[in-house]
């Protein structure tokens, strides 16, 4: 019976996050329309909607059952907390109240999905998860674009880009980032199964060159070669430090190198200096954030199309987005610099405690709290997934704080549970 549970809360948090991550029900229930065949607009889906309300319900119980632990969890992420209290008191100020309200309750059965994780699976057991999660996408996403090409391969203005399970190229894209990342890590840890892992690692890199899309590409790039360096963090201080004046010298100079020839650079990879518009409209948002440079517009109250503040932006430019494309700037549209402030100081925590992660354990799995860390910072610059409901990348942030913040030995706490 034990094995039982033990696996039906597995096969939950496996649906739920191939659910967070948006597919494949969005993409069958709009009958696979791709972006340039129908207008501007998100459709309402009441059952995806639905489906999330019961991972809700599912979560609290979940979390009821581990309360001890849960509360632990809780007492020591303060920062998640006020960024959520000031989501849920931005209903007051919002410009959508009713709207806001939606999506704060959204948000916080987000939260709960990530506090669940941390405090039921730890950062390696996380990561086997992660494996099973991202090979069911990677298999999935590939019959869709083989055997269901009009769900799986984009039309429109992207035709022929692959989407797999997703309404979008850059949705997949996106994901298979992490996914690259996650079987490096494993192949590092489990060497029996290391092929295993290899062929995923290269099925993930495979389904990112195929969505035509260049920041995942350039991304991974990014964080493999992260990768290569961390190890230098577990060394003697005497050896590290002149190690990463040079290292840091060495990537100075590549990025001036780059600097002064980036329009060639860009252009190879068929885009251009304004990131393919996002920059022409960035400046028009800044001018919205500071009406309102506080609190901003209220939590999900910004972006209305031309119903709501937004309608300046889009209407003053030539990029009709659905959002921001900027993580920060968005931040600061819905909760403004005091919203963007204690996102920033949690992340900062978490960084620091990422490092010392990576110092007190020797094995592969230690890497993985600053790699999502950074790949976050780095998707947050075009696309905009920081402090979004229902969102994959958002869970798996969460997940990172919440793991990091929880103490390794049995002494420490029970003291915790006694200051409560």
């Amino acid at each position: 019976m034990n094995k039982l549970l033990i696996l039906s809360e597995k096969i939950f948090a496996i649906i739920s996050f191939i659910h967070y991550s948006g597919g494949p029900l969005f993409v069958i229930f709009t009958n696979g329309v791709s972006e340039g065949e129908f207008p501007d607009t998100t459709p309402e889906l009441p059952s995806i909607n639905q489906i999330f309300l019961l991972i809700y319900l599912i979560t609290f119980c979940l979390l009821i059952l581990r309360w001890q632990k849960v509360i632990l969890v809780i007492l020591k992420s303060q920062f998640i907390w006020l960024l959520l209290g000031l989501a849920v008191f931005s209903i007051f100020w919002s410009y959508s109240p009713d709207l806001t309200r939606t999506r704060v309750i959204a948000l916080t059965g987000t939260i709960m999905f990530s506090l669940y994780l941390s405090s039921r699976y730890s950062l390696k057991e996380q990561l086997y998860l992660l494996g099973w999660i991202f090979g069911i996408i990677i298999f999935t996403s590939l019959l869709f674009v083989v055997l269901l090409p009009k769900y799986g391969v984009m039309g429109g203005f992207h035709v022929g880009a692959w989407r797999g399970i997703y309404n979008h190229k850059n949705v997949l894209g996106k994901i298979m980032v992490p996914s690259a990342i996650v079987f490096y890590l494993l192949a590092l840890i489990s060497p029996k199964q290391r092929w295993i892992f290899w062929s995923l690692l290269g099925a993930s890199v495979m389904l990112m060159i195929f969505t035509k899309a260049a920041s995942p590409i350039i991304n991974l790039i990014i964080l493999l070669s992260l990768l290569a360096i961390l190890p230098i963090l577990r060394w003697n201080y005497l050896f590290m430090v002149p190690i990463i004046i040079g290292m840091t010298s060495i990537g100075i100079l590549f990025y001036l190198l780059i600097a002064a020839n980036s329009e060639q650079l860009v252009g190879a990879l068929g885009k251009d200096l304004t990131f393919t518009g996002r920059t022409n409209f960035w400046p028009l948002m800044l001018d919205k954030i500071w009406e309102n440079p506080w609190l901003g517009y209220g939590y999900g109250a910004f972006w209305q199309g031309l119903d709501g503040p937004s309608a300046y932006v889009l209407n003053a430019s030539e990029f009709k987005a659905p959002n921001g494309h900027n993580g920060y700037l968005d931040l600061c549209l819905e909760l403004g610099l005091v919203g963007l402030l204690i996102y920033t100081i949690q992340y900062i925590i978490s960084f620091q405690k990422s490092l010392i992660y990576i110092k007190n354990t020797k094995t592969s799995e230690a890497f993985w709290p600053i790699l999502l860390l950074s790949y976050i910072v780095l998707s947050n610059l075009t696309e905009s997934v920081l402090v979004l409901q229902n969102n994959f990348l958002w869970v798996l942030q969460l997940s990172v704080f919440f793991s990091l913040s929880i103490p390794t030995s049995s002494s420490m706490v029970d003291s915790v549970l006694e200051e409560a």
